[in-house]
């Protein structure tokens, strides 16, 4: 379907009764990745994005290629500026409902009309209830040892324990510091792990932590209940991740035992014309890796779309035939 749109350039919805080909909800690096090869194809694309990106707190970005250190909002930017090349449509809102067809209700605005729904509305961090820790997440509380160690690399650094995975990311650790600290805090330690540990140079503090220390706008160091600060410059811990899946749980789309929606390579759900892409179904996915996705989906969707166009056109290429005949 070979479009003819009016680009809303972060405006108001589309008005009318016309169809949209892809609503993309959802202005990550997924959701424009997928719309900016969606608006190549000339497709007619909507992308609703509600302004809440889960890497925001984080001054920069790294590994993605040609883009390393760029902040986070800053590549935003340069995609939206992208699509908007293409013709495609952004809308700044928050979608309220979803009804298979697929009818769009933006939160006190109107309808939008598709074909074909792609969500990628991303995750948000569950953070411990630790004094300290959602101020300083981004900054000097970190996650991801591939996004953010080499910034602190060869300084005294913390794992706290709040999750099994602290184990690996504390032995992960040693590769950009040789100062690690594996504190306890709600984590039992098998002998395995403590023998690991041990053995590759990482120190267990037990213990509890009550509170992060900060001065002077900058991370000081621990300090745990009995009193005592363990001095370090960065921690890292495992936040629990909790996708931005309720549009997808009610369209119905089935989840794994783990309570992620299942998609296959491209990014298809269970539920026909749906597909799901980046931290929605992967919490795991980097910023690249969400792009790659997106741009995966796109290729699905459109080749799904064409197959639907190309039996429309048989169809009604048979019925003009089967009139012609009868005259």
């Amino acid at each position: 379907m070979i479009k003819t749109t009016v680009n809303t350039r972060d405006g108001a919805a589309p008005t009318g009764d016309e169809v949209h080909d892809v609503v993309v909800i959802g202005a990550g690096a997924s959701g424009l990745s997928a719309a900016l090869l969606l608006g190549r194809a000339r497709r007619r694309v909507v992308v609703i994005d509600a302004g809440e990106p889960r890497n925001a707190p984080a001054a920069h970005m790294h590994g993605f290629l040609s883009r390393d250190g760029l902040p986070p909002a800053t590549l935003l930017d340069l995609g939206r500026a992208e699509i908007d090349r293409y013709g495609v449509d952004i809308v700044r809102g928050r979608v309220e409902h979803v009804e298979p067809g697929y009818d769009v209700r933006l939160e006190g605005g109107p309808v939008i009309r598709a074909r074909r729904l792609l969500v990628a509305t991303g995750l948000r961090d569950e953070l411990p209830d630790l004094p300290g820790v959602r101020e300083r997440w981004g900054k000097d509380v970190l996650h991801c040892p591939y996004c953010h160690a080499y910034e602190v690399r060869d300084q005294p650094l913390a794992v706290l324990g709040t999750h099994p995975g602290a184990v690996h990311q504390a032995l992960l650790l040693r590769q950009w510091s040789e100062d690690i600290v594996l504190l306890t805090h709600a984590l039992e330690l098998s002998p395995q792990e403590r023998e690991q540990l041990e053995a590759f140079g990482v120190r267990i503090v037990e213990g509890r932590a009550v509170r992060l220390v900060v001065d002077d706008d900058r991370l000081r160091g621990i300090e745990l209940t009995d009193g005592r600060v363990i001095p370090r410059t960065a921690v890292f811990l495992f936040p629990r991740p909790a996708p931005r899946d309720d549009l997808l749980a009610l369209l119905g789309c089935a989840k794994d035992d783990q309570g992620w929606v299942v998609t296959d390579r491209t990014g298809r759900t269970s539920v026909p014309g749906v597909w799901a892409v980046g931290n929605v179904v992967d919490p795991r996915a980097q910023v690249i890796a969400a792009a790659g996705m997106g741009s995966t989906a796109a290729f699905a969707i459109n080749t799904d779309l064409l197959h639907e166009d190309v039996e429309h056109a048989a169809a009604r290429h048979r019925a003009h035939r089967a009139t012609a005949a009868l005259t």
